[in-house]
């Protein structure tokens, strides 16, 4: 008995195939290039926004390592915006003498000085640790607009019954926006802010 050749596809379906896969992985990457581009574009948009007003909590947050930031969660306490601070990732070699201006006694007895963080996720760390020694439930959060986003990211997720309130601070660098230093930060936070997201942030550098 004869066999039967095996069946063969044609000759031009066995070229267009990889042709239909090199254009659907073409159209997979401007898609994912598309979605990119637009989120980085809110990004910048809410790292531009002002900080609105909020109410009045249990405690403010100020996360150090840009200008503008401790100052502003000095104000807010002046303002009586919260009861208490927490000024979050103080280089070990800086006093209270050094870092705080001159005010009332009253007023720096209601500002803790926290040592211990040196990344964003640390922040949120030493931040919990503080929540939970002053019964604080409602928390402002200081810190630079581009950075506000993975702040609020990393203290959710280690402050779950903690209400938080964003009072982000307009840094010089923000002024000119389309600067090529600028946008090279933003998106460095842009992709810090996505990996932080996926839960893939291990780099221990200071924020």
């Amino acid at each position: 008995m004869k066999s039967t050749p095996a069946r063969q596809q044609p000759a031009h379906y066995r070229r267009s195939r990889p042709s239909r896969m090199l254009r659907s992985a073409v159209r997979l990457g401007l898609l994912l290039f598309i979605c990119l581009g637009v989120t980085f574009g809110w990004f910048v948009y809410d790292a531009l926004q002002p900080a609105q007003t909020v109410p009045h909590t249990d405690g403010i947050v100020a996360l150090t390592g840009g200008q503008g930031r401790i100052d502003m969660s000095l104000r807010l306490l002046r303002q009586n915006q919260a009861e208490k601070l927490l000024i979050s990732g103080v280089d070990p070699q800086a006093g209270r003498n050094d870092l705080l201006p001159p005010m009332p006694a009253s007023l720096k007895d209601r500002i803790t000085l926290g040592y211990q963080a040196r990344s964003t996720i640390e922040n949120a760390a030493e931040t919990a640790a503080w929540v939970a020694d002053n019964h604080i439930y409602t928390l402002t959060v200081v810190t630079a607009g581009y950075h506000m986003r993975r702040a609020m990211l990393e203290l959710g997720r280690t402050l779950p019954g903690v209400t938080l309130y964003a009072y982000p601070v307009k840094p010089p660098a923000l002024e000119h926006p389309f600067k090529g230093d600028t946008l090279r930060l933003l998106l460095t936070e842009y992709l810090k802010w996505l990996g932080a997201l996926a839960g893939m942030v291990h780099n221990p550098s200071r924020a």
